[in-house]
């Protein structure tokens, strides 16, 4: 799972926190119409039934600015090819997103219309939070595999937008400048370790070839590249944070700090990651980061011809991830389900509103849509495809989060801060935060 998020998270050097990476039934009326029936797309178009009562709907994202700028002109077609409905858009960065959700939630005052992440979709569904939307016909758009894959409970809660994967940017104008050779597809964790080693020999001081991680999902990918299982599975009944795997990973990231390897943790904390002057990247001091998808295209603006990409380190069992992470879902609260689930799939299979959300939200999960775009792909487009391509061979399963981990997220991301500042050591936080995971897995369980 990509977003404004400070890069202490891995992939500053390794990995994005999905992201990205990445919602009880109330007043609705879903009688049987419209997408109910099947019936939401009746042109080739993707022109949608139209609503028979002005309906004004809510709908909330996150993103960059071109993801704002998009989503607002599709909201416009679609009122103008449906002119009962209207909208009332929010949008703001990932942080401020996912921070005023769960507010939302606990009032029952979620938009109609909400943006879901895969990091975060099975938490809100355990909420009731999310309307399920198996009755809108995805047949011809959507792969039935993808769709069958994407279900909780055998029910459908989320209309996947894209296909997107995990990957590394890097700055390829500068590691040719100091001679030092570009990554590789494929490569593995000993060759990305053995990578930064190398190019940290050839970088002027005040350079660093990768950045530092404190995130569990970085070392979750680890784990599993490894052969290991996922670090949360079975809904969070199931807990394996295998301790000689991390404390071998979080080992190499302490050296690393002290042969200034990574930035030291001053630094990397005031990093913000698309911010001009403060992104590890395209400030010039960090070599690599973590990229998605959707995400490259943004660096890529801050950094125009610049940018290469690659997949994910890998392991014996592959590395990495690609596939559908980021979604729209309706709220179970909504009055206007069948207006919202109308919508919903006009978003996927509209041609005009497929040309005018682009790539900002990574590859179209709709092939004709995609096939539409292909032409007319700028640079920044481009490298989006090329990170899902250089992926897909060896990608893993996205792994979320389970319901109920959310502090134990933020708790293992405070633990490992600590280590990078000195201020404890790795077996402590392993202890720290293997037993909070058994914990909270234990009481899953029951």
């Amino acid at each position: 799972m990509r977003r404004g998020k400070p890069a202490a998270l891995l992939l500053t050097g390794l990995t994005l926190l999905l992201a990205a990476t990445a919602c009880s039934s109330g007043g609705g009326n879903d009688g049987g119409n419209g997408a109910a029936n099947g019936n939401a797309g009746a042109s080739g178009n993707g022109e949608e039934t139209k609503a028979a009562e002005p309906a004004a709907l809510g709908m909330m994202w996150w993103g960059p600015d071109e993801r704002h700028t998009a989503t607002k002109s599709a909201l416009e077609l679609y009122t103008k090819q449906n002119p009962n409905v209207t909208f009332k858009p929010e949008f703001m960065a990932w942080d401020a997103y996912w921070q005023k959700l769960p507010t939302l939630a606990a009032s029952k005052s979620i938009p109609d219309v909400l943006q879901m992440d895969a990091a975060y979709i099975q938490e809100y569904v355990a909420r009731g939070q999310l309307e399920d939307l198996s009755d809108v016909d995805l047949s011809g758009i959507v792969d039935p595999k993808v769709v069958e894959n994407l279900k909780i409970g055998g029910k459908l809660y989320g209309i996947p937008l894209s296909q997107n994967a995990q990957g590394i940017a890097f700055n390829k104008t500068e590691l040719e400048q100091y001679g030092i050779p570009l990554p590789q597809q494929n490569w593995t964790y000993d060759e990305y370790f053995q990578w930064a080693r190398d190019a940290r020999a050839k970088l002027p001081e005040g350079k660093y070839p990768i950045g530092d991680t404190t995130s569990w999902d970085g070392f979750n990918m680890y784990q599993t590249s490894m052969g290991k299982p996922p670090v949360m599975a079975d809904g969070g009944k199931t807990f394996t944070l295998d301790k000689e795997l991390f404390m071998k990973f979080y080992e190499t990231y302490a050296d690393f700090r002290k042969d200034k390897i990574v930035p030291p943790a001053e630094k990397a904390a005031a990093f913000l990651e698309n911010d001009p002057q403060a992104d590890p990247m395209a400030s010039g001091v960090v070599m690599t980061r973590g990229a998605t998808t959707g995400s490259v295209s943004a660096l890529e603006q801050l950094m125009p011809g610049k940018v290469g990409v690659v997949n994910m380190p890998t392991g014996p069992s592959g590395g990495g991830w690609a596939q559908s992470t980021i979604f729209l879902s309706v709220s179970a609260n909504s009055k206007h389900k069948d207006d919202a689930k109308r919508f919903v799939r006009w978003f996927i299979t509209d041609k005009d509103a497929g040309q005018t959300l682009g790539l900002t939200r990574g590859i179209p999960i709709n092939p004709e849509i995609y096939k539409e775009l292909e032409p007319t792909l700028a640079e920044k487009d481009k490298l989006g495809k090329e990170i899902y391509d250089l992926s897909v061979e060896k990608a893993l399963p996205f792994y979320s989060a389970a319901a109920g981990f959310s502090e134990w997220v933020d708790t293992y991301n405070k633990e490992m801060q600590a280590v990078t500042y000195g201020q404890q050591s790795i077996e402590a936080a392993y202890d720290k935060i293997n037993k909070m995971g058994t914990e909270l897995a234990a009481k899953a369980g029951s």
